[in-house]
């Protein structure tokens, strides 16, 4: 099973720069996209004739946030929220599908704002970080062991995780705080970051690179923050998982995971 994530940073944009092209010739089994920037009824119609199941969590605000699940199989359950949690809601950020005893997790956490005086939205990231890993443990509960996350974290881990660690301390998405939370996060919830479990601590991986520095992804100035994290129980049918940096038409470049069916 293939599996496709990306944030496509606006799924109107992106339509426009061979998005159907890449999908047609990638044939991944499921795709899923962060910031979709789009309501349903907006979605453009070369991309409503991909011969996928939709799941579509748009956002009660126009162009921003929204989140998706494109899949081959029509899953046996969706969801767009974290069931008790529905403040999150609003912002299309969680998309949900069950297929057989896998359940995928496709989510855009919040930014949490540029600079660590952000406190407001950076709050907010917290709390979202904490209401998945309650959502997480609940799921598990329910017997749902095999779980796969994908999406667009919005922090970087560690410091191989960032081109520029000590220029960026201060920086929202590198903060202290937000890596603790993303190491509480793994080891609470029983989650394996699938990239470093293969690849180990293999440095100048990105997945997003700004747009602000010219030249950053040709220079490879960048950040890993889209992730795929799964249970211990699924970890054995992970197969392999690859940054796909020469797809390009984004900031960020598609992560790809195969499973063992």
């Amino acid at each position: 099973m293939k599996i496709f994530s990306w944030n496509v940073n606006g799924i109107r944009a992106i339509e426009k720069k061979g998005f159907n092209d890449i999908i047609l010739k990638e044939k991944p089994d499921i795709f899923c996209l962060q910031e979709t920037k789009a309501f349903l009824d907006q979605l453009p119609v070369s991309i409503k004739k991909l011969p996928y199941h939709t799941v579509w969590h748009d956002g009660a605000r126009p162009g921003y946030s929204g989140t998706a699940i494109f899949s081959k199989q029509e899953p046996d359950t969706t969801q767009t929220n974290f069931e008790k949690y529905p403040k999150f809601h609003e912002d299309g950020r969680v998309t949900e599908a069950v297929f057989g005893d896998i359940t995928l997790l496709n989510i855009y956490f919040p930014n949490g704002g540029e600079r660590a005086s952000g406190q407001e939205m950076l709050t907010y990231k917290m709390e979202f970080y904490s209401e998945l890993l309650e959502y997480i443990k609940n799921l598990k509960k329910k017997g749902r062991k095999k779980i796969l996350i994908v999406g667009d974290f919005n922090i970087a881990h560690t410091e191989i995780d960032i081109a520029r660690p000590k220029e960026n301390e201060e920086t929202i998405g590198f903060t202290k705080g937000e890596r603790d939370k993303f190491s509480e996060l793994l080891k609470k919830g029983g989650l394996v970051d699938i990239f470093r479990h293969k690849n180990g601590n293999k440095k100048d991986e990105y997945t997003w690179w700004s747009y602000r520095a010219i030249g950053a992804r040709e220079r490879n100035v960048g950040w890993r923050i889209d992730y795929a994290v799964c249970t211990e129980e699924l970890l054995p049918q992970v197969q392999s998982i690859k940054h796909r940096k020469d797809i390009e038409g984004s900031d960020h470049c598609p992560v790809i995971v195969t499973l063992k069916k």
